[in-house]
């Protein structure tokens, strides 16, 4: 067998681990052994285009592993949950930018020794252009999602986008027709970079999981089209993988939103509802509760539903509610999880949160399940969510969310509501299920709130 052929069989092998590692991700059970999978795919396919290529002087490659796996384990051991979704942004801006750096350069080498062709030239603008409006649109978003960056949408900033869109375009175009002239390559760098800030920039924080998921897709096509100008195919499999993923998981985001792709990159709520006025829907009817009597009630109540929503994320509360779910089992008490898809900044931010406090995968409930169980329900307690609990999406079709998918909170028997005010979620609608009758409002810190009455059910 020649060499050729041991690096096909190589990258066919490692090709099957990224796809069992992937299929391995999508249930939280498997979730550790399929990352296992998708790393020994990388390791072999590392080593196989190493020996490939052959690299004989490893000293460069190996102070770049020695500063990459130092930064890699300083992110693992520092970065809390609560961080991860910042985290996530700037793996995908790093997948991004590292297409372009390697394409770019290969391209570029190319270049000057004229031996390019059209293939390499569309694949390399490709590159380029996605990889760069990946790295800085994930860059914005981690801004953002740090809360270092609070600009929004700005008067003129669709037809700046839309001058830039235009600009890479046809940068794009020459790169193909005039590879030689560079200056073509790095306008299309320069206008993607400024592209992917605009069109990041006035995304609002609670579509946060789409962009990050959107990016995710991104960073794999960039790969993809990166494998093509470095003629690697495994790297245009694993690209494809991602981006295929990424792509698959942003719809099923828009989905559970109900709203379009279009929607969300342009920065904007269904326009076309009615909103109430925030007075007429809670005037005096809202019933606020205190820590000692929602233990009151928690201690005759036989099933407990906890809905997690971005509140909880910023008030650090997991391992509060972790303690509550403890002190409730411990009195004979069922609890379970309502997980809304879009819950939190990125995809899955509930479920991690919820893990790092050690609460089993068995008592997370997707939406899907956890609905049909709120009639049987005594008490649901929601922390921190708003739009994803509020009834309107079901019975108002004048809603501005209207048809939104969420949990029918409103349907269990009492409802504690955990928020520091009566404030209007994303969508900015005031939701009735805080004036209902069967609504206790408790108002305060989520983590506060939440010790609170588990000092009080101790105490009982």
């Amino acid at each position: 067998m020649s060499a050729a052929d041991v690096t096909s069989v190589a990258y066919l092998v490692a090709a099957v681990l990224f796809i069992l590692g992937l299929k391995g991700l999508a249930r939280p059970r498997t979730a550790p052994r399929g990352n296992l999978l998708g790393a020994s795919g990388m390791l072999v396919a590392i080593l196989a285009t190493l020996l490939d290529r052959s690299i004989v002087d490893f000293r460069v490659l190996l102070a770049g592993l020695v500063v990459g796996s130092a930064i890699g384990a300083v992110l693992a051991v520092r970065v809390q949950m609560t961080g991860m979704p910042q985290l996530v942004a700037l793996f995908n801006g790093f997948g991004g930018g590292a297409s372009v750096l390697v394409a770019g350069a290969s391209f570029l080498a190319v270049v000057d020794e004229g031996l390019v062709d059209n293939q390499l030239a569309i694949a390399a603008a490709l590159t380029a252009l996605i990889g760069v409006v990946t790295l800085t649109g994930s860059l914005v978003a981690f801004a953002k999602l740090q809360e270092v960056l609070s600009l929004g949408g700005f008067r003129g900033q669709g037809v700046l986008r839309a001058v830039l869109a235009v600009v890479a375009v046809a940068a794009a175009v020459m790169v193909v027709v005039s590879p030689a002239d560079t200056g073509w390559f790095w306008l299309l760098v320069g206008a993607g970079a400024l592209l992917g800030i605009l069109g990041t920039v006035a995304i609002g924080g609670a579509d946060m999981p789409v962009v990050i998921a959107l990016l995710n897709a991104f960073s794999g096509l960039a790969a993809s089209t990166a494998g093509f100008v470095l003629d690697n195919p495994l790297l245009i499999i694993a690209g494809s993988l991602v981006g295929a993923s990424g792509v698959i998981l942003t719809q099923i985001m828009c989905t559970s939103m109900n709203r379009s792709l279009f929607d969300v990159v342009f920065g904007s709520m269904a326009t076309g509802g009615v909103v109430a006025d925030a007075d007429e829907v809670y005037g005096d009817r809202v019933t606020s509760t205190s820590a000692e009597e929602v233990a009151m009630i928690l201690e005759v109540a036989e099933r407990v539903v906890i809905v997690p929503g971005y509140g909880l994320a910023v008030a650090q509360a997991q391992h509060a509610v972790r303690d509550l779910m403890r002190t409730l089992n411990d009195a004979g008490t069922e609890v379970v999880f309502g997980i809304h898809p879009v819950a939190g900044r990125m995809p899955g931010h509930m479920n991690v949160l919820l893990a790092e406090a050690e609460i089993d995968y068995e008592c997370l409930l997707d939406m899907d399940q956890v609905n049909p169980t709120f009639a049987q329900t005594d008490v649901t307690i929601v922390i921190g969510a708003n739009d994803v609990v509020n009834p309107l999406a079901r019975t108002d079709p004048d809603s501005p969310i209207a048809g939104m998918p969420v949990l029918n909170v409103d349907e269990s028997r009492t409802v504690v509501v955990i928020k520091r005010s009566l404030g209007a979620g994303f969508a900015g609608i005031p939701n009735p299920l805080f004036a209902a009758d069967g609504t206790l409002m408790l108002f305060g810190d989520g983590k506060k709130a939440v010790l609170d009455v588990v000092a009080a059910l101790l105490n009982a």
